[in-house]
């Protein structure tokens, strides 16, 4: 994709500033993908192709049965005739889908335009309705029909066939793109509606080689079932860290792990390095050196001060997902799992 198609979150990249060097014990924890299979479904996410005719509520429910988990949850409603990703959680990591709702989203939509308009001026109103935009919910929404505003991050207008536009949009999570062609349509003073959508993109989850259907899943844990092969099971799910790509994050010490574990907030001193752009207030992720999610928080101090500071409190967590025990307790040892 071209720099002119970014989301927000990657135009910005990822610099990280050093507080304080430590090693890591390889026998705490895991890396995410190193996971036991059991403690890797209950840490992961399917990034799942949404069929045409259920509803997303559906498709997560029937994910649920065929992997034989008590919950899942999805990243982002799609109407029942919508198609695409639909990113779903798999048991604890449910907790982990709110972290999607500030990455962004991507469609792929075919407009029906009630008169013939030259391709020119289609592109043009796309371009003025790259901005922020109010919306109201239309009569058939899940949520409460208030006005509010959403950004359109870019557009792209693929192909006019007749009355038929293909255009691409990226936009602000909770933008009804339904609501954005009847605009377009108004601005074009000839009417238009959607008539088909498919959602590309949800944040990291794109379409990919991790990309899967209910059927690939339903035959990957088959195969697990009977031949003992979680190869490609494990294909087809994602480690729970991958809805945390585009947030700002902390890492820190494996003595630090179990006491976020407990609910503490997070001292100063077990901070190894950390995002250089963190403010106060601020939502962060917080991570092992391996790679993994401790929790999420809420940092209480900018990244300047948490250089500058030896003592007192950092950060405060907010969604924790880290198991109790696998990493050292500060007056006991920790359960050590292998794979």
């Amino acid at each position: 994709m071209s720099f002119e198609y970014l989301l927000p979150y990657e135009s910005v990249p990822h610099k990280y500033v050093v507080k304080s060097e430590e090693p890591t014990d390889p026998q705490y924890g895991f890396e995410p993908l190193k996971r036991p299979l059991a403690y890797y479904i209950d840490c992961g996410m399917v990034n799942l192709d949404k069929p045409s005719g259920p509803t997303s509520h559906e498709v997560a429910s029937w994910v649920k049965k065929v992997l034989g988990l008590e919950k899942t949850g999805h990243g982002g409603t799609l109407d029942p005739h919508v198609t695409g990703i639909l990113p779903v959680a798999l048991g604890p990591a449910t907790k982990v889908v709110k972290a999607l709702l500030s990455a962004g989203k991507e469609y792929i939509c075919l407009m029906y335009l009630h008169e013939e308009i030259p391709e020119e001026k289609i592109r043009n109103v796309l371009n003025i309705f790259t901005a922020q935009l109010y919306q109201r919910p239309p009569l058939k929404s899940s949520v409460a029909r208030r006005l509010r505003m959403r950004t359109i991050y870019y557009t792209q207008l693929l192909e006019v066939k007749n009355q038929f536009a293909l255009f691409r949009v990226g936009c602000e999570a909770g933008t009804y793109i339904r609501k954005l062609c009847f605009d377009i349509g108004e601005a074009l003073l000839c009417g238009a509606h959607m008539a088909e959508l498919r959602r590309s993109r949800t944040a990291e989850f794109r379409e990919d080689d991790t990309l899967c259907t209910l059927q690939d899943l339903n035959d990957a844990i088959k195969i697990y079932r009977e031949e003992k092969d979680a190869s490609y099971l494990r294909k087809l799910i994602s480690p729970m860290e991958k809805a945390v790509q585009h947030w700002k994050k902390i890492y820190i010490r494996d003595s630090a792990v179990d006491a976020i574990a407990h609910g503490a907030g997070l001292a100063v001193a077990g901070v190894l390095y950390l995002e250089k752009s963190i403010e106060r207030h601020e939502s962060v992720a917080i991570m092992t050196q391996k790679g993994e999610l401790v929790a999420f928080g809420e940092s209480l101090l900018s990244t300047s001060a948490i250089l500058k500071n030896d003592h007192g409190i950092c950060a405060k967590p907010t969604r924790v997902f880290m198991k109790r025990g696998l990493y050292p307790h500060w007056n006991k040892e920790a359960k050590v799992i292998t794979p």
